[in-house]
């Protein structure tokens, strides 16, 4: 049922879950021991390069299998089931690298890939499911709930497994070394638990045409088929996919590559940290602030600015020398972070054929992922070749002004007209 508060919460705490691998993994001790620890000897342009391609490897596979999977959910009301999937096998690979001794880079590339995986796989399905929990009306307020509960769960869990780092003796720990290990495995625990909520909670709702799981694949194959035709109808959701593919593409890379771009600037490991849980706390209230935003102003004027501001930060931090630009910047990417991934959702949601969500969603997250496949690699690459992590960030910038450019011409009116045909001769 939309609307329903517990619904909404079941469904949004779902992001409380995630947001443990995305900021103590992905963002923060991920690219901090991977560099010090698992790539030990390789110069910090070679980290670089090699966390660039774990990224790249896992957002390549579920941009390859998220419109097959999309179209498998809508036919066959495998959402929910299929979300957990993706979460259980992130967490337990997420968990599994406390095993991997130092010098091991190829498995820690391997499971960090795997993860990476079930994160991106997962998010394909709890995104599809949005339109059935919340009305447009509420669309916007849910999407943003979901981002801003993300940072503070994260940000919570986060500040603990700092704390285990900083002062391993108080949990009777006996290295930093050690701390970092187990917090993979509790942000595994943790990812597992608060998924609970959305599984008993939120009512997958059924579709007319429920077929078995192997009916469905095949019916998954063919409508990705129709789906890919469908753009030649569906121009405007079209346009907007092409936007966000290269705007989302900065978006992912600086989340991703943050702290490792910190380490080859030789800024303490603390200060990235500390940095980090700037950004989550900050983007807690801002996610909701900019949901508030949005609707004063409009979703696409909210994004159009929130790009701007990303290209600025882009460039700034190619000028940073010092850990408190660091910080500084840190509050502005936590400002803008979830207002542009929660709006870019829910703007998206407003596009789409509802019936055909998690058809569309895997295109969406599709896009997303080909995006995190570029950045990084991008950003691994030019710095590789230069010498010069500050080129690699640098060339962020192209992107925001690129996905700004196609954005401006996404028209919402023309948009629905094409929607309407494409349903009144698809049914």
């Amino acid at each position: 049922m939309q609307d329903s508060k517990r619904s909404i919460y079941a469904w949004a705490f779902y992001d409380w879950a995630n947001s443990a691998f995305a900021t103590t993994v992905m963002a923060g001790f991920f690219p901090v021991f991977f560099s010090a620890y698992w790539a030990v000897g390789s110069s910090s342009q070679e980290g670089t390069f090699y966390l660039g391609l774990a990224n790249s490897l896992g957002s390549l596979i579920v941009a390859l299998m998220a419109p097959v999977l999309g179209a498998i959910a809508d036919w066959g009301s495998y959402k929910k089931r299929l979300l957990a999937f993706f979460a259980l096998l992130g967490s337990v690979m997420t968990a599994s690298l406390y095993v991997l001794q130092m010098g091991n880079w190829p498995l820690a590339v391997l499971f960090y890939t795997v993860a990476v995986v079930g994160f991106s796989g997962a998010n394909t399905f709890y995104d599809a499911i949005l339109p059935f929990v919340a009305s447009e009306k509420e669309v916007d307020f849910v999407s943003s709930l979901g981002f801003s509960l993300g940072y503070i769960g994260g940000g919570l869990l986060f500040l603990v497994n700092v704390l285990m780092y900083l002062n391993p003796s108080w949990f009777g720990i006996p290295s930093a070394e050690q701390a970092i290990k187990i917090s993979f495995v509790i942000v595994g625990i943790w990812w597992i638990v608060f998924t609970l909520p959305l599984i008993f909670f939120v009512k997958e709702e059924t579709t007319k045409e429920t077929l078995t799981f192997k009916k469905a694949v095949s019916k998954g194959l063919l409508i990705t088929k129709q789906t890919i035709q469908s753009f030649k109808q569906l121009k405007t959701i079209a346009i907007f996919l092409l936007s966000y593919w290269l705007y989302i593409d900065g978006v992912d890379t600086i989340i991703r590559m943050a702290v490792n771009y910190g380490t080859s600037l030789n800024f303490p490991s603390e200060s990235l940290i500390i940095a980090l849980l700037i950004t989550q706390f900050v983007a807690f209230p801002s996610a909701l602030g900019y949901a508030a935003f949005g609707k004063k102003i409009g979703v696409r004027k909210a994004l159009e600015v929130a790009i701007g501001a990303y290209a600025i930060i882009a460039i700034l931090g190619y000028f940073m020398t010092s850990p408190i630009h660091f910080y500084l910047l840190a509050v502005c990417i936590g400002l803008f972070q979830g207002g542009i991934q929660a709006l870019s959702r829910s703007y998206y949601t407003r596009l789409i054929p509802k019936q055909r969500s998690a058809q569309f969603f895997g295109f969406f997250n599709m896009l997303g992922k080909f995006a995190a496949i570029i950045g990084p690699l991008l950003m691994g690459i030019v710095t590789l070749a230069t010498g010069s992590s500050r080129f690699g960030i640098f060339s962020l910038v192209l992107l925001f002004v690129g996905g700004y450019l196609i954005l401006i011409r996404v028209d919402e009116n023309q948009c629905s007209k094409e929607v309407a045909a494409f349903v009144e001769k698809t049914n």
